[in-house]
């Protein structure tokens, strides 16, 4: 068996809130790896430092202590030009809501993260745009504004986003969460289907267990520790065995 590619490394990562004299420890020295190809689920309940976690692997936080290595690269002691730099190349953002930019075509939202990094919206950015609407079925309303969409197509629109910069992981907040259970298994759906044919590793944050099922492991994180690591046993998980270390 083919060992998988591990595209992230987390050791020993704390995060600690310093108030006054006071210290709370969000994040106990969490260590694990995500591997390129995987549809990854983390778990845990309100208060677990699931949501700081996410923050932390999405660049937009950083950690007390520990290291956290990306592609090769050691992200906890990098600049802020650096992580920015780095965030808008390797990782792309899919948030319960969508964070769509309401005046935007659903075309210009999804071309917005390269022309922001080129500074103009260029024919091929608007090419690849287009042709990720056509991924997720809404060639038909390309041109139509955030607000005239549908909150599935909303999701839709911002999973495509997400894929703008072909990026290395795309962390996924609780992507169902603010929709209907039936638009809920249509992205789910949808996500499976761009890790299946793309490759493209997902981290799925979610509370729903029947989501989680669906990941080829699921990573539970509880009062800021790692409490357990479950690996599915399907025959689409030969890749993705359990290589977590958990605390």
């Amino acid at each position: 068996m083919t060992t998988p590619r591990s595209i992230l490394d987390i050791t020993d990562l704390r995060k600690d809130y310093v108030t006054g004299d006071t210290v709370a420890q969000v994040l106990k020295g969490l260590s694990f790896s995500v591997y390129a190809g995987e549809f990854l689920a983390l778990l845990g309940p309100s208060g677990s430092g699931k949501s700081t976690l996410l923050s932390i692997l999405g660049t937009l936080l950083r950690p007390t202590s520990g290291s956290m290595r990306m592609l090769g690269q050691e992200l906890s002691t990098a600049t802020d030009a650096e992580l920015t730099n780095f965030r808008s190349r390797n990782i792309g953002f899919v948030f319960q809501y969508h964070h769509l930019l309401p005046d935007f075509s659903a075309l210009e939202n999804v071309a917005f993260p390269a022309s922001a990094v080129m500074g103009r919206e260029t024919d091929a950015v608007l090419l690849r745009a287009a042709q990720l609407l056509d991924r997720v079925g809404l060639r038909d309303r390309m041109h139509y504004k955030a607000t005239k969409l549908s909150g599935g197509q909303k999701q839709r629109v911002a999973i495509a986003r997400a894929l703008m910069m072909n990026p290395a992981l795309v962390l996924a907040d609780e992507p169902t969460g603010n929709l209907d259970r039936e638009n809920a298994e249509h992205v789910m759906a949808l996500l499976a289907r761009i890790n299946a044919e793309s490759g493209t590793t997902f981290l799925i944050s979610t509370h729903d267990p029947d989501i989680a099922a669906r990941c080829h492991r699921r990573l539970t994180v509880i009062d800021g520790r790692l409490a357990g690591i479950e690996t599915s046993s399907g025959p689409d998980d030969a890749g993705h065995r359990p290589m977590l270390a958990a605390e």
